[in-house]
């Protein structure tokens, strides 16, 4: 079973959150929540069963939903991390071409 580095942590626990999430909207089960989340069912099974992380993208649905802070939402599942890594290539400017290799192929052979 493939687990994700989130997952290593002691503290974290998305079945709390999505137990509070549960209660606070008055939702009978995880299908509900589903449909409320506006994500398929199985995400929310994966996430229970720690092989799906808690996405940024479903935590801001989250939010959007019960008016909840991203910050108690994560605290919530457990994760106390207070810095985030993003990858090298993120915030980096692409690599513009080149104008003379561009025009390279533009001029006619004599």
């Amino acid at each position: 079973m493939a687990h994700h580095a989130l997952a290593s942590q002691e503290s974290y626990n998305p079945n709390h959150l999505l137990d509070i999430l549960l209660g606070k909207m008055q939702l009978k089960n995880d299908a509900a929540l589903s449909r409320l989340l506006e994500v398929a069912p199985p995400v929310i099974s994966k996430i229970r069963h720690h092989r799906l992380p808690v996405g940024a993208s479903l935590l801001i649905r989250m939010h959007e939903v019960t008016g909840m802070s991203i910050r108690d939402l994560r605290d919530l599942m457990g994760d106390r991390r207070t810095k985030y890594r993003l990858s090298d290539a993120q915030g980096r400017p692409k690599p513009e071409e080149r104008p003379e290799k561009a025009e390279a192929g533009n001029y006619a052979r004599h």
